[in-house]
């Protein structure tokens, strides 16, 4: 029996249920492992100048791009990935929303030669194209995703709690599936 990571309750009703475990998977050329737990926050503005005023911090500007942790996902979102902990002022009275969603999702890492044919094999964006330190929203299946190319074999997987168990076997199928070797 292999130890996939993640254990849910008999009965879970919510993501509240979900439990994790901490063991990484391998295969040949591809790790999935659970990211280390971070701060989590949807920052939305339409005036990026008036959001880096209440954060203290430049945002990146063009959608895929990222710095100190945070990514541009659209015109006016951008999604945050910070230490464990960190606190963001809220800008209440301003025209922003930064909203704390570190209990809404978690993150995957995948990492290895085979990483991006197990990625690849559920998306369908072309992500050997997707630089490295780049970030985007996607789909895994049907299932939405925000994907960081941190390094050219290591990938970083934000998904939803909710579909989290689906997710991970998911990725077990791939990994078994590709024999977790990278497409030629």
């Amino acid at each position: 029996m292999v130890e996939i990571g993640v254990k849910i309750a008999p009965v879970a009703v919510s993501a509240a249920d979900l439990k994790l475990g901490s063991g990484p998977v391998e295969g040949t050329g591809v790790r999935l492992s659970h990211a280390e737990t971070k701060a989590r926050y949807s920052l939305r503005a339409r005036d990026a100048a008036v959001l880096d005023g209440v954060l203290g911090r430049k945002l990146p500007a063009k959608i895929g791009d990222t710095a100190d942790g945070i990514a541009c996902l659209g015109p006016d979102e951008w999604y945050a990935l910070l230490p464990e902990g960190t606190t963001l002022p809220k800008g209440e009275g301003l025209p922003v929303s930064v909203v704390d969603v570190s209990s809404r999702a978690l993150g995957f890492v995948l990492e290895g030669p085979g990483a991006l044919a197990v990625l690849s094999s559920g998306c369908p964006l072309d992500l050997a194209k997707l630089a490295v330190g780049r970030a985007t929203r996607t789909v895994f299946e049907t299932v939405e995703i925000v994907v960081w190319r941190e390094a050219e074999d290591r990938w970083h997987v934000e998904v939803w709690r909710s579909f989290a168990i689906w997710l991970w076997h998911a990725f077990l199928a791939a990994m078994h599936s590709s024999g977790g070797h990278a497409a030629k």
